[in-house]
């Protein structure tokens, strides 16, 4: 242990361990929370370990919360915030790939650390005895490094899950793996098939949302997309021969992701945007190679993948669209503009600015100027679109169906017929928004679709 060196606990979490110990017992601030306040970060979460079995926590404090007791876990509340507050613990035999059959409470702190992922994670901190660091820990994060504690092979064995988070940590933290470590993860790796998809959706979101997405090739290297991202490997290996890109798919896409925002739709998008490269993939006579129909195929994949790593539909309806139109680039005139923005959606129509800005960027520099120029434009004529209020969707329409209706219309699939075909025309000519404008031309296009 190494006292002297301060961490500032929140005062919930100071309280906790304050009565713990007056009470008798050990308790600490342990794993991520430690390792997050070393360099600087505010940690999410607070998790307190402590020699106390959870019945003896539960009877010290009014408020809890049986959260996860067969594993020594008892959430203490206080003012509305919650705190987990677990048992030291020896884990029993990991029979899925993933939890221990069952646990056994230890009065070591040792013990309890010993069972822990990574050296970083196994820090433990409480004001009387500062940092505890058994393994290394303090040093590996100034090194940045991530190593499992103990033996890799057995850390890995017991949860399978670590082999991915290794990679999300080293992605968050901007570390290399142990050369031990890595061999275990590429050893081992087939064994995330044990893993549920929500597992597997939550660890890739987090790190593709680190400051280093491209980190994704570590995976990649290891054997791990292998097993839970098939489709990347296969862009990993696909060729562009083309002026316009100095990668290869698979590169192009790591760089992509590092050139747009840490937003979980966009770095999805980039992600995804070209993943149906491979399968759409011809030469022409001079060899230069072509992907003809591409973003639809891509568009295709992210959905099928999205919906086996069980994403939300909202996420992957958002996503599907902005893959679909990443490579749509209208003639810059404003009719073109505002019917791009009606097919994407004019709540996503700035984030795909932003894909194809970072789709451009981690192109080639070969025309990348007169592309920036032609998306700038794109987006001037956009603005002025949105300050002039433009019609840009059916609810922006200043008739509606209960108008036709009243208009002598009857309900069905022709009134809609005839809705789109008003918005066609207002797409096209703005200043025909007007009710008296819209009700004379759907009295026309209904006898065009011979509507009584």
């Amino acid at each position: 242990m190494e006292v002297g060196l301060k961490i500032d606990l929140p005062e919930h979490v100071q309280a906790i361990i304050g009565k713990l110990e007056e009470a008798g017992y050990e308790a600490y601030a342990v794993g991520g929370c430690v390792r997050d306040s070393l360099i600087g970060r505010i940690p999410g979460d607070w998790d307190i370990t402590t020699s106390a079995k959870p019945g003896e926590v539960k009877a010290l404090f009014a408020r809890t919360v049986d959260t996860g007791i067969q594993h020594g876990t008892v959430t203490v509340l206080m003012d509305k915030m919650g705190y987990e507050v677990t048992t030291y613990r020896v884990d029993g035999e990991y029979e899925d790939g993933r939890h221990p059959r069952e646990v056994e409470f230890t009065a070591s702190l040792l013990e309890d650390l010993k069972r822990r992922d990574f050296t970083i994670n196994a820090m433990a901190y409480n004001d009387r005895c500062g940092i505890v660091d058994i393994f290394g820990g303090r040093q590996d994060l100034k090194d940045k490094i991530i190593r499992c504690v103990g033996d890799a092979m057995e850390r890995f064995s017991e949860d399978a899950l670590r082999i991915l988070r290794a990679v999300r940590f080293s992605a968050q933290l901007g570390c290399t793996i142990a050369e031990s470590t890595r061999q275990a993860v590429s050893s081992l790796a087939g064994n995330l098939k044990h893993i549920s998809a929500e597992r597997i959706q939550a660890e890739l979101v987090k790190l593709l949302l680190s400051d280093n997405p491209q980190y994704l090739k570590d995976a990649w290297e290891l054997g791990i997309t292998a097993v839970i991202l098939p489709e990347f490997d296969a862009i990993m290996k696909q060729e562009q021969n083309t002026p316009h890109h100095c990668f290869n798919v698979g590169g192009h896409t790591l760089k992509a992701m590092e050139l747009v925002k840490p937003d979980k739709v966009l770095r999805l998008t980039m992600l995804f945007h070209d993943m149906g490269k491979p399968l759409v993939h011809s030469s022409d006579e001079e060899g230069r190679d072509r992907f003809y129909g591409h973003p639809d195929v891509s568009e295709e994949i992210a959905g099928r993948v999205m919906r086996r790593l069980r994403f939300d539909n909202d996420t992957i309806g958002k996503v599907c669209r902005l893959v679909k139109y990443h490579d749509t680039h209208p003639v810059l005139k404003p009719a073109n503009v505002r019917r791009l923005v009606h097919k994407v959606g004019n709540e996503l129509f700035l984030s795909l600015l932003l894909v194809q800005e970072a789709d451009i960027r981690a192109q080639s520099t070969y025309k990348r100027e007169e592309k920036l120029e032609a998306l700038l434009k794109l987006k001037e004529i956009y603005q002025d679109i949105l300050r002039d209020s433009d019609c840009l969707s059916l609810k922006d329409l200043k008739i509606t169906g209960k108008d036709l209706i009243g208009d002598g219309m009857a309900p069905g699939r022709e009134l809609g017929q005839v809705l789109q075909g008003l918005l066609d025309d207002v797409l096209s000519e703005p200043e025909h928004n007007t009710k008296e404008y819209l009700l004379d031309a759907a009295r026309k296009l209904r006898r065009q679709y011979n509507t009584p």
